[in-house]
């Protein structure tokens, strides 16, 4: 018999987010001495204490910390046990989560959102938008079935992913219609020191990335001129066709811009930015029909963009 129930491993995972005994109780719909109680019989049987109640804020012990490791997943090996069952049942219905990193979940997932709701209508479809590291970590704590993201996997995860190559993504450089490099078809490496810059802000991982491949390009960025830093690229993009400045900005995000004529693009002689995006997915969880009727929107969405 184990020394644990399913609800006391909730209850730990609940102490650990809410760090307060009544707010726990409260997300597990719980009386607060029916919540206490129960992680009493916890460490009763585990024979280990798993919480520090020393100060006004609860927190976990080091035991209590490795046994949340491997409650979490316990929990998460439950959840995915009764989809898979699920799924079974139900055929062609079911629940998908899907993750995507800032640029993607903004401006190239829609278009497979969109034709996956016309021909899935009867699967719930749920959308994670947030960092590379974030959501690689959702997909091995099984909280997001597969995603698409653009930004550098840390090592510590890579182990833990499937990571299929996805399509490669370029950042354009885009100035202003009425900028006299407008008319050029190609500028040089010191044009770029002539040019006013729009960027995100300096802790953004595209910032970094591109202000990386300029440097292994012999540009010194440091020299170059910024004149605004924004936090979105909807802002940049707009910046831009009023003419305030210029900026690198990947090619999925342009389309509109360039549909209806507000900016123009540029080239740069000998350099081309360009990033790989990837699939990433959790080897050991089990791939229901909606999985694999999303990846093969993603499929036809890459061999689209690669036409």
């Amino acid at each position: 018999m184990l020394p644990f129930t399913l609800q006391q491993l909730r209850i730990l995972k609940a102490l650990a987010t809410e760090k307060n005994f009544t707010k726990a109780a409260e997300l597990l719909y719980l009386s607060q001495p029916s919540l206490s109680k129960q992680i009493q019989k916890l460490e009763k049987n585990l024979d280990i204490s798993l919480i520090n109640r020393e100060s006004n804020q609860i927190s976990l012990t080091e035991n209590g910390k490795v046994f949340l490791q491997y409650s979490e997943r316990i929990l998460a090996l439950c959840e995915e046990s009764c989809r898979a069952l699920i799924d079974l049942k139900n055929g062609e219905r079911g629940n998908l989560t899907v993750g995507a990193s800032q640029t993607i979940g903004t401006y190239l997932l829609p278009r497979v959102l969109a034709l996956f709701a016309q021909h899935y209508p009867q699967i719930r479809l749920k959308v994670q938008v947030n960092s590379t590291r974030m959501i690689a970590k959702n997909i091995i704590n099984r909280e997001v079935d597969l995603a698409v993201v653009g930004g550098e996997i840390p090592d510590k995860f890579r182990k833990n992913l499937l990571i299929e190559h996805f399509v490669e993504d370029e950042f354009s450089l885009i100035i202003p219609k009425s900028h006299p490099y407008a008319s050029k078809k190609q500028i040089t490496k010191e044009d770029l020191y002539h040019l006013n810059f729009i960027t995100l802000n300096s802790n953004s991982t595209i910032r970094k990335f591109i202000d990386n491949i300029l440097s292994q390009n012999q540009i010194e960025t440091k020299q170059l001129k910024i004149i605004m830093q924004l936090n979105s690229i909807e802002g940049i993009k707009t910046a831009v066709s009023l003419g305030l400045g210029a900026a690198f900005v990947s090619s999925s995000a342009i389309e509109k811009e360039i549909e209806l004529k507000t900016i123009e693009i540029v080239k740069i002689e000998k350099i081309r930015i360009t990033r790989t995006l990837s699939i990433i997915s959790n080897p050991e969880c089990y791939k229901s029909k909606a999985f694999e009727f999303f990846y093969r929107e993603l499929l036809n969405l890459k061999n689209t963009l690669e036409k």
